[in-house]
């Protein structure tokens, strides 16, 4: 099985290849092409504006000559065109702007929702193992570069080779072939210098790049372990492995800065050599009276209206380079697989109130080497309740986790209402599943929010209600805020059982055909436990409910037990049953009774 990662990138090192650039380029095609009206004026625009910018050139010529012959005389219509030329190349690229501008964007917008569904839609082991500072900064980065992708391409790679399309087309036929082959070999020996440079530059970036989302994965880490790293006086230690990091990062952008002045300096040295190259000719012809004042200050405009874009060039063609580094890395992200996909024609669950679940001969590996369930069956009847115990590792949870689909069996099957789980869609099964897990994480929200968050239409009444349910009303009353109390990260300003609560409460609110209850009272007072588990007994009535206990004395009204260690079913049966028994539930109950008569005393 294919260990997912959580920044897929090339091996360290390796420029990006044109492969890769390829690939990238077609994957983000399709979100561009979808509105080709708008790519297509866009481009209409970007022509127009070269042609008017370079008549201005032209005009500017006449208008010299006109000046500095015998006749002065001020040539009304030329200003007026050379004015009316200007003004086009601003309007035509402003037009540019506004048609382009909805594209990019909504390509951004379709491409981040895309990528943010597809990592919902991953199998639980990848986000077990994902790194979420290095994930968040790669998506952040790739939709960023989308904009600086469009935006370098667009507006200055390809305007700038359409201008000198135009300009060695307008030296060719207004002057001789000289003028045309200093520009071509100055343009060529730049081109081929930045690309060469650039690219051996690409694993330096790529570097500061890992170095960068490495600091901010460690650095998010450390803030989200907040409580942990104060419980062990942890602080200094925190700071100096986030050092570590920006050391790396330090010396890599250092790497990174020197690289790029020795790639200005030639690329400065290659502008130099050509401006003066075509200067020297231009003048030698006005001395010897073959081009005019006029033709040498048409010459210099086109130098400088070729070169001061192409003076950019290093730094679009990096940026360029870079944004599609930042894609791609993005777009890896795509390309993880789901491990639990929809299988194709797979139906919807039908909603109805009561359903059976069974698990037939299950087995189940999170690693090859590492069997975690053995030939588990286990059959709950519609409306029914069953109990499942063990110690710590057995693999009780487990169970809950491979009835949700996050994990497919490895063995076996798993039904509900005689559907096999993996016929029908992820959707529909966990619609009708309601959950409260051993460690409840809340959004940083409000706790309306959290709440409400187990059915999003629901209304307040409902939700003071579900509250009601879990004895969390009171609680709730007594904040000043009241519902609209912030539980902050990971809900980590309420106490244990107080999330516990609000996890009880979200999932009453669903109101499943189905309940999970996995330690649902763990982190709970005696008092509160019983007062709430009576809220559970009720809500489970009517419901096909699966309980994972540690405290027997939160099940023994099921209607049967099943007592697993090592992955395998020791025992079965309601708690008289296997009281009588005397086997390891009874071993379990005596125990737990012993520790309660000692907490007493």
């Amino acid at each position: 099985m294919r260990r997912a990662t959580a920044m897929p990138k090339p091996p360290t090192g390796q420029p990006l290849g044109e492969t890769h650039a390829w690939q990238t380029l077609c994957a983000l095609f399709p979100y561009l092409w979808q509105y080709r009206l708008r790519v297509t004026a866009a481009l209409a625009c970007l022509i127009a504006a070269k042609l008017a910018n370079v008549g201005v050139p032209l005009v500017f010529k006449e208008m010299i000559d006109g000046l500095s012959g015998d006749v002065l005389a001020l040539p009304v219509m030329l200003l007026m065109l050379y004015g009316a030329l200007r003004f086009s190349n601003s309007l035509f690229t402003e037009l540019r702007e506004i048609l382009f501008a909805r594209v990019t964007q909504r390509a951004i917008r379709q491409v981040a929702l895309e990528v943010f569904r597809h990592l919902h839609a991953l199998s639980l082991r990848f986000h077990l193992e994902r790194q979420t500072g290095g994930i968040s900064r790669d998506v952040e980065r790739g939709t960023r570069s989308i904009s600086s992708l469009i935006s370098y391409t667009l507006y200055s790679i390809l305007p700038t080779l359409i201008e000198i399309v135009l300009v060695l087309g307008i030296l060719y036929v207004q002057y001789d072939i000289g003028f045309v082959l200093i520009t071509a070999i100055s343009l060529l020996a730049y081109v081929i210098f930045t690309v060469k440079v650039s690219n051996w530059r690409i694993a330096i970036r790529r570097n500061v790049n890992e170095c960068d989302s490495a600091a901010n994965t460690r650095a998010v880490d450390s803030l989200l372990n907040y409580e942990t790293v104060k419980y062990f006086n942890n602080e200094a230690w925190e700071a100096r492995r986030y050092d570590e990091q920006l050391l790396k990062l330090e010396d890599a952008s250092t790497r990174s800065q020197t690289t790029l002045a020795f790639l200005n300096l030639g690329q400065q040295a290659i502008i130099a050599l050509g401006v003066t190259a075509m200067m020297w000719r231009a003048a030698d012809g006005v001395a010897q009276g073959t081009m005019t004042i006029g033709d040498l200050v048409l010459v210099n405009a086109f130098l400088m209206q070729l070169y001061m874009p192409l003076n950019f060039l290093g730094i679009v063609y990096r940026e360029i380079r870079q944004a599609l580094t930042d894609i791609e890395r993005m777009f890896g992200l795509l390309k993880e697989n789901r491990e639990v996909a929809d299988a194709p024609g797979a139906l919807e669950l039908p909603t109805q109130r009561m359903m059976d679940i069974r698990f037939s001969s299950v087995d189940f590996a999170y690693e090859s080497n590492r069997q975690i369930l053995r030939n588990i069956s286990i059959y709950i009847p519609a409306g029914h309740t069953v109990a499942v115990v063990g110690p710590s590792g057995a693999g009780k949870s487990t169970l809950s986790r491979l009835l949700y689909r996050f994990y497919d069996v490895t063995g076996g099957s798993i039904q509900i209402g005689g559907h096999d789980l993996r016929q029908v869609t992820q959707h529909s099964l966990r619609a009708a599943i309601g959950i409260v897990p051993q460690d409840t994480v809340l959004f940083n929200d409000s706790i309306l929010y959290n709440i409400r968050y187990g059915r999003p239409e629901a209304s307040l009444d409902e939700v003071i209600a579900a509250a009601h349910a879990a004895s969390l009303q009171d609680f709730i009353e007594s904040l000043p805020d009241k519902y609209e109390t912030r539980v902050g990260e990971r809900g980590l300003k309420l106490s244990g059982g107080e999330k516990q609560r609000v996890a009880i409460a979200r999932a009453l609110l669903k109101d499943p055909s189905v309940l999970i209850f996995d330690e649902a009272t763990s982190a709970l007072d005696s008092h509160t436990e019983r007062a709430i588990q009576k809220q559970l007994e009720l809500a489970a009535i009517g419901r096909t409910t699966l309980v994972i206990a540690h405290r027997l004395s939160t099940i023994m009204g099921a209607d049967q037990i099943l007592v697993i260690d090592d992955g395998q079913i020791l025992e079965s049966g309601t708690h008289i049953e296997l009281l009588l028994k005397n086997g390891k539930y009874a071993q379990m109950w005596r125990l737990q009774q012993q520790e309660s008569q000692d907490k007493q005393s």
